[in-house]
């Protein structure tokens, strides 16, 4: 739903302190041309957020008919996979997922406009997805109070996520407050956040996006290399594979792969890395031989066998060859160990 940009006076958000979600869901919505123009007001009086033309974070109402998006009621579990089933998250959304659910697509449609970045709508689709789970998500999470893992224990704390530096620009107990100081800091909070965001988006957007099928086009022409279809190789250019590989391996049904091959772009000789059980793991499905592991050069070239090796890790994810030849050899004779 959308409004004449010359109709639309006022987005209304709760005064006080203030958080990441409302912080962002206002920035993305004065992305859009409908709502560039609106002045936000922070306030809980329910008689002013009733002027409001759109109201985020306040006011216990979610309707997107009445462009209302709170997301405190007792009864509110929305998650994103309500509003789009096509994507699977199971995060209770906050105002800034709320906006994002119903507007994502255009608030990424205008920042790409703006950058020059041309996107079909089913890649927009793919991005839409990336956007949410590695940027709004992480915010919908922290503002519902949502631990990132379920065993309750923590080794250290993390406290400079977005949502905690938002928190920190709150005027504090012994500075001076008012309602024009806490709008300056709330305002420098939408800038920060989204300065962020849109970094994200165009990352997204040119580096991360087509990546994806510089791996596809690897994965579709694995056997090749070996009949295993295990070993997946870039000859050309190594992008960031990790993420793209286990969406790929699912959506084209391969066999897990379980190494691969890539040129090192500084010294031009190869690699050959473990690929992790999962992304983010330090885990591999396969590491290289315990023989080999914390060995280099000649010493490994005759442990291994293979001529003009240069090192394997002593973890084992990762080795290398000053050829191509040999690390392939060396990723053959690994899976067969």
């Amino acid at each position: 739903m959308g409004l004449d940009k010359r109709k639309c006076t006022l987005i209304g958000t709760h005064n006080g302190q203030f958080h990441c979600d409302e912080v962002l869901a206002c920035y993305m919505l004065k992305r859009l041309p409908a709502y560039e123009h609106c002045q936000i007001k922070r306030t809980r009086d329910a008689s002013v957020l009733n002027e409001c033309d759109i109201v985020v974070d306040v006011g216990a109402v979610y309707d997107h008919e009445k462009q209302r998006y709170d997301h405190h009621q007792r009864d509110f579990k929305t998650t994103l996979s309500d509003i789009w089933p096509d994507v699977k998250f199971r995060t209770k959304l906050s105002s800034a997922g709320l906006v994002y659910a119903h507007y994502g697509h255009s608030i990424l449609r205008a920042i790409l406009s703006a950058e020059k970045v041309a996107m079909k709508d089913d890649d927009l689709n793919l991005l839409f997805k990336k956007v949410y789970e590695n940027f709004i998500e992480e915010i919908d999470a922290v503002d519902n109070g949502m631990s990132v893992t379920d065993s309750g224990k923590t080794n250290y704390l993390i406290t400079t996520t977005i949502s905690s530096r938002v928190a920190f620009l709150n005027p504090n107990w012994t500075e001076e407050n008012s309602e024009s100081i806490a709008f300056e800091r709330f305002e420098k909070a939408m800038s920060m956040v989204g300065a962020e965001f849109e970094a994200r988006v165009i990352h997204y957007a040119i580096v991360w996006l087509p990546a994806r099928e510089i791996v596809k086009t690897a994965l579709l022409g694995r056997l090749q290399y070996h009949k295993s279809g295990k070993i997946l190789v870039f000859q050309d250019v190594c992008p960031p594979w990790k993420d793209h590989l286990f969406t790929l391996e699912l959506e084209l049904k391969t066999e897990e792969i379980l190494y691969v091959i890539y040129q090192d772009s500084m010294n031009k000789s190869w690699r050959i890395q473990c690929v992790p059980i999962s992304e983010g793991s330090f885990l591999s499905r396969k590491a290289l031989p315990e023989a080999w592991r914390g060995i280099r050069d000649e010493n490994l070239s005759e442990i291994s066998g293979v001529p003009k090796s240069v090192f394997v890790h002593a973890s084992g994810f990762i080795g290398g060859n000053e050829t191509f030849e040999g690390v392939l050899k060396m990723a053959v004779l690994s899976l067969e160990m």
